[in-house]
C-alpha cells in the first residue's frame, strides 16, 4: 500500500495538493473523483466530498485523514523534513504569514469578485477578512515585491500555496496581470516537481475531454 491515498479531480485545487506530493517525494495512490458519483472512501474519510483530501497511512494500523488544500501543503512538509521545505526560525513569521493570507483573504477575495459579491460601503468593507478586491491584490503585490520566494531567496512549502494562487489566477484572470505576480509564478514553473505534477494532471484533464 502507498504511503498516501490522494482524492482529487484533475480539475480541482487538487493541483496544488499534487505538487506539494511531488515537492516532498511522496509514495501515493491517486482515487480520481467524479463529481456526479462520489466514492465512498472520499465520503468516509471526509464528510463534506471535497477535494483534495489526503489519508496517511502511517506506521501500519494509523490513518491521518488532512483535508483543506493549505493544511495538506503544510502537513507534508512537516511529515517529509528532509527536503527542507519547512521554514527556518527566522523564516516562520514571513511563512505564516503568507501561507494564511493566500489562504484566507486572498482566496475570499478572488472567490467573492468571481461571484459578483462586492461591499462598497468602507464601513462594511471592514467586517470583510479582505477588505476588497483591490485592497487584497494590491497588499499581495506589496508582500511579493522585492523577493524571489515567501521566504526570500529560498524555496519553501509555503510557495506551493501561495504560488499557486498566483500562477493559477494569471491563467484564469482572477489574478491581475502584474510584473510581481508573473515573475514569481515564472520561477514557480522551473521547478521539477511543479512540471511532473502539472504534466500528470493536464493528462488527465485532456483524457476526460476526450472521453466527455
Amino acid at each position: 500500500m502507498a504511503q498516501y491515498t490522494f482524492f482529487t479531480n484533475p480539475m480541482s485545487r487538487g493541483q496544488i495538493a499534487r505538487w506539494a506530493l511531488h515537492e516532498v517525494g511522496a509514495d501515493y495512490a491517486t482515487e480520481l473523483v467524479d463529481w456526479t458519483n462520489k466514492p465512498a472512501g472520499l465520503t468516509e474519510a471526509n464528510p463534506l466530498g471535497k477535494v483534495p483530501t489526503l489519508v496517511h497511512h502511517h506506521g501500519g494500523d494509523h490513518i491521518h485523514v488532512v483535508t483543506e488544500t493549505a493544511a495538506i501543503c503544510h502537513y507534508l512538509a512537516e511529515m517529509h523534513p528532509e527536503r527542507g521545505l519547512l521554514p527556518l526560525p527566522d523564516e516562520k513569521a514571513d511563512y505564516f504569514r503568507y501561507f494564511f493570507f493566500a489562504a484566507g483573504p486572498v482566496e475570499q477575495a478572488v472567490v467573492s469578485r468571481a461571484m459578483g459579491w462586492s461591499v462598497d460601503d468602507p464601513q462594511k468593507q471592514g467586517m470583510l477578512g479582505y477588505g476588497s478586491y483591490e485592497r487584497a491584490m494590491d497588499t499581495f503585490d506589496t508582500l511579493l515585491t522585492g523577493r524571489d520566494f515567501v521566504c526570500g531567496d529560498r524555496f519553501t512549502m509555503a510557495d506551493v500555496y501561495v504560488g499557486s494562487q498566483v500562477d493559477w489566477g494569471l491563467n484564469f484572470g482572477s489574478i491581475p496581470k502584474r510584473a510581481v505576480f508573473e515573475d514569481y509564478a515564472a520561477r514557480l514553473r522551473e521547478r521539477t516537481a511543479y512540471k511532473e505534477a502539472k504534466a500528470i494532471d493536464m493528462d488527465l484533464i485532456a483524457k476526460a475531454q476526450a472521453n466527455g
